[in-house]
């Protein structure tokens, strides 16, 4: 089974560049002027234009929104040195949302990218996740 990643922005060109910028992805293809494929990544990551304001879905009544928002799904980012990452990302708009945290298994600073949605930043340490493995 393969992975795919959609993430809904209100302005592609801004979203290009952010994803771009902060993660190192490249435009794969292009889908009209509502969606681009970034490529870089382990899973191509699938930037689609949604306007705020329409509805999530057609069986709830929640609204689209690019404020910061929850969700209990987000996308982690491994990366070899996390302060660097921390710094580029916050460069193009994302914000820390936390100061960076150190654990057993590594390193981890909680992110918000600028159309609201959660991230992360992982910088494994030692055997990463095996080093709380029971």
């Amino acid at each position: 089974m393969d992975l795919l990643v959609n993430v809904d922005v209100d302005d592609i060109e801004a979203a290009i560049r952010f994803y771009g910028g902060a993660f190192g992805l490249t435009v794969g293809r292009r889908f009209g002027v509502d969606g681009v494929e970034m490529v870089g990544s382990s899973a191509p990551i699938y930037l689609l234009v949604k306007a705020e304001g329409t509805p999530a879905t057609g069986t709830i009544a929640q609204r689209r929104t690019y404020e910061r928002h929850w969700t209990p799904v987000h996308l982690d980012f491994v990366v070899q040195e996390i302060e660097s990452a921390v710094e580029k990302s916050v460069s193009l708009g994302a914000r820390l949302e936390e100061p960076i945290a150190t654990h057993r298994w590594g390193r981890l600073a909680l992110m918000a990218d600028p159309f609201g949605n959660g991230y992360c930043f992982v910088q494994f340490l030692g055997r990463g996740y095996d080093e709380i493995e029971k």
